[in-house]
């Protein structure tokens, strides 16, 4: 009997402990304030004001718009001052035609796709041939006196397409505006300009176009 005696507060004390551990979690987690959101405002150190970007086409509107790679036929940095010459790849974008709305002249321009950057813009010379390139019938090849560096530079591209019809489409358009540009040169449509195709490429030197 003393050993049944003995046990029993332990019992006691072993059933009471959960109830205290219990009651002192509730208090834990009881209601915690409330948190208040910030409404203060900070001021920037320095404003930035907005600066108006020009791409140089804002007098131009673009009659036709094809996507393509464009190559460029020449020596790479490697093999500078060798006369070695390869095809260099120069971007993916859209190849387009831009007719300028006050004098009329016609240019082709296409931009690297992201970056924007001019890889290809020269006047649309009636003189420019669009040769196949060798093995590929929605390849064409022609070269020009092009300004996409800030100088003339003449210079051999090459343009491939999606498939031969696109090519195709974009070859009858550029030799349908050439011949456009052809009569404009020639004073049919504005006898007071006249001039020759050579005309045409100097003109790009006023045609400035921002890479941004």
């Amino acid at each position: 009997m003393p050993d049944e005696q003995e046990t029993k507060p332990e019992e006691t004390k072993a059933e009471e402990d959960p109830k205290k551990e219990e009651a002192e979690k509730k208090k834990e987690d009881g209601p915690k304030p409330k948190e208040e959101e910030s409404t203060a405002t900070f001021e920037p150190v320095v404003k930035l004001e907005e600066v108006e970007v020009k791409s140089g086409e804002e007098e131009e509107e673009s009659l036709c718009a094809f996507r393509s790679k464009l190559f460029l036929y020449g020596e790479t940095l490697l093999d500078k001052g060798t006369g070695k010459k390869t095809w260099k790849e120069r971007g993916i974008g859209e190849a387009r035609i831009l007719r300028h709305r006050e004098h009329q002249r016609l240019r082709f321009l296409m931009r690297q796709e992201k970056t924007m950057k001019v890889i290809a813009n020269h006047a649309l010379d009636p003189r420019i041939k669009l040769e196949p390139n060798a093995g590929s019938d929605r390849s064409w090849v022609w070269s020009c006196y092009d300004f996409a560096e800030g100088e003339l530079e003449e210079k051999v591209f090459a343009l491939r397409f999606a498939n031969s019809d696109v090519a195709n489409e974009f070859k009858a358009k550029y030799e349908e505006h050439q011949k456009e540009m052809e009569k404009l040169l020639a004073g049919e449509d504005k006898p007071d300009e006249g001039g020759e195709a050579a005309e045409a490429a100097a003109a790009l030197s006023e045609l400035k176009t921002s890479d941004e």
